[in-house]
C-alpha cells in the first residue's frame, strides 16, 4: 500500500492550468482501484504502488493530449510494507501529536 502526491503541470503554457488538472483528473475519476483526493498543490493517490504509476502515467498523456508539448511531474511516495497506513491515518496521527502538544489542525498564522 502506498500513499502518494502527485503533481502534474505542463511547462510554457500560461499561468492557468486548470483545464490540463481537469484533463487529468478525469483519468483518476474512470478508475476504481485508487483512492484519490485534490488539494490545491498536489493530488493523493492511495493503493497499490504499480496502479499507481500506471495512474500517473494516464495523467501525464492525458495533460499531453490536451496539447502540452512538455509536462512537468512531481512524485512523493510514501511505501509502507510493515502494515497497511491510509490517508486518514496519517492526518489523525499529526492531529493527535498537536493536540499533545496542545495546538489544533486548521489554524495557522495567516487566518
Amino acid at each position: 500500500m502506498a500513499i502518494v502526491a502527485v503533481s502534474i503541470a505542463p511547462t510554457g503554457e500560461g499561468p492557468s492550468v486548470s483545464r490540463y488538472v481537469a484533463a487529468a483528473l478525469c483519468v483518476l475519476e474512470r478508475q476504481d482501484r485508487v483512492r484519490w483526493e485534490l488539494n490545491p498543490m498536489f493530488t493523493t493517490l492511495e493503493g497499490e504502488v504499480d496502479d499507481i504509476f500506471a495512474l500517473i502515467r494516464g495523467m501525464q498523456e492525458a495533460v499531453f493530449a490536451e496539447g502540452a508539448v512538455r509536462v512537468g511531474t512531481v512524485i512523493k511516495i510514501d511505501e509502507r510494507r510493515d502494515k497497511e497506513v491510509h490517508m486518514e491515518d496519517k492526518l489523525r496521527a499529526a492531529e493527535a501529536a498537536l493536540a499533545a502538544r496542545g495546538d489544533s489542525m486548521g489554524s495557522s498564522s495567516a487566518d
